[in-house]
């Protein structure tokens, strides 16, 4: 691959994860503005009470160091059950309790479309006076359950119908979320960054243990995760075949490397191995063996070692021995040696693209969300920090070359830029404003 076409490829893979988390986003800060405001109809019933609330629940009343103490305590709270879920969901992907891992994925999705998008359907309704009876909402509820559900599991779905659909899903739990108490929300964002932190870099962290299992199975994450773009063609990118064949980009069974291969062996036939020398030494073909032909097939490859190349053999994954008309595997250790003659190297590719958990998508949107409740002003800060700490992390993602934790710069900064606007930047501004210094 070129350095233009991966410098490229980088940049589609960055907007491609950076535009989904910016419109969620956009829509949280939408709906916690208009629906969830203090100065909404709903707002006497925005504070709920979840897992992240369980010990404390913020009053009005409450001294600082009450709320600081009880928002400390529900964030060990909120990340020891957190820790404890992940680490039994660990435990199960291990002994391939899978079909229970899918089933309990799919349950959950099911209950976050119908409870909570319900309950946030019920809030819109209300805010704005939408007249609608009992029964078109429970039917209109029921087949955005029923179609949201089967297309975040469905194979046969667009991928965009999927990735949309995966938008919804983290603007519905983040927009929960959002009306969580002001102080716990902020110091559980801060636990979440931290534990992410350690789950995935730490030594035996559960997200760590979860990503190395499932890359030692070559299996799918069993989690809900937004891929920034779909599976590559059959002609495109790099694969594995299932005997081992490394295929590399352009180098796919084409009309031309057939033509190519038919004309070589028909040389061969002849005894003309000269000229197949010289079309080998020029060309990059892949070769495929018919069953009645192996003799061919490894003068073919005899004719190639001389000129300095190695062709590999497409047949039923066999190969044929030098000199011989008996099969064998593929020489792993030639084909390692023409991969890296060409430059090419199985890690640069990533046929799925950019993966990114849900939970990154929730809890950005969360922070934004939190900060709609008290200005814009805040609002674009914290945007501006997300975006550049989730950048900061591809880039580290791209130099690494391993699963990274997307939470703790984008909170960290979030965070800092939403009390250094709200304390210092808004007042100023306001400020210079109300004295006609600033429009």
């Amino acid at each position: 691959m070129e350095s233009g076409s991966v410098l490229e490829t980088i940049g589609q893979e960055i907007i491609g994860v950076m535009a989904p988390v910016s419109v969620c986003m956009l829509l949280v800060v939408l709906l916690v503005y208009t629906v969830y405001n203090p100065s909404s109809a709903a707002a006497s019933a925005t504070t709920i009470r979840t897992a992240a609330n369980l010990v404390y629940m913020e009053s009005p009343t409450d001294s600082t160091v009450q709320k600081l103490e009880g928002a400390i305590l529900n964030a060990v709270v909120f990340v020891v059950i957190i820790t404890l879920v992940t680490f039994l969901l660990v435990l199960l992907y291990y002994y391939r309790f899978n079909n229970f891992l899918i089933y309990y994925t799919r349950f959950s999705v099911f209950m976050i479309f119908s409870a909570m998008g319900s309950s946030i359907l019920i809030s819109i309704v209300q805010r704005f006076n939408i007249p609608i009876d009992a029964a078109t909402f429970y039917i209109l509820l029921f087949n955005f359950t029923i179609l949201g559900t089967i297309s975040v599991f469905s194979d046969g779905i667009p991928i965009i119908v999927k990735q949309s659909t995966m938008v919804v899903l983290g603007i519905i739990v983040a927009a929960w979320f959002s009306r969580l108490p002001e102080w716990t929300t902020w110091i559980v964002l801060v636990a979440l960054a931290l534990y992410d932190l350690a789950a995935v870099l730490a030594p035996g962290g559960p997200l760590k243990l979860l990503v190395e299992l499932a890359s030692t199975r070559d299996e799918e994450l069993p989690a809900l995760v937004y891929e920034c773009r779909p599976n590559v063609g059959r002609n495109s990118g790099a694969r594995v075949s299932n005997s081992g064949f490394f295929v590399a980009a352009g180098v796919g069974m084409s009309s031309d490397s057939h033509n190519g291969s038919v004309e070589l062996q028909d040389l061969l036939r002849n005894g003309d191995r000269g000229t197949a020398m010289e079309i080998l030494q020029g060309e990059d073909l892949v070769i495929p063996i018919d069953e009645d032909d192996r003799t061919s097939g490894g003068e073919i490859e005899e004719v190639r070692e001389e000129a300095g190349e190695m062709v590999p053999l497409m047949g039923d994954g066999d190969s044929i021995e030098r000199g011989s008309g008996n099969s064998g595997r593929v020489d792993n250790s030639r084909l390692s040696r023409r991969s890296e003659r060409e430059g090419i190297e199985m890690e640069d590719f990533n046929p799925r693209g950019i993966k990114l958990g849900m939970g990154d998508f929730i809890f950005y949107s969360v922070l934004v969300g939190r900060a709609a409740m008290y200005d814009l002003m805040t609002v674009y800060a914290c945007y501006l920090a997300i975006i550049s700490g989730l950048g900061c992390t591809l880039i580290l993602l791209a130099v690494c070359r391993q699963a990274l934790p997307a939470l703790p710069i984008s909170i960290t900064l979030g965070v800092i830029f939403y009390f250094l606007t709200r304390l210092f930047m808004e007042p100023f501004v306001v400020g210079a404003s109300t004295n006609l210094m600033m429009f």
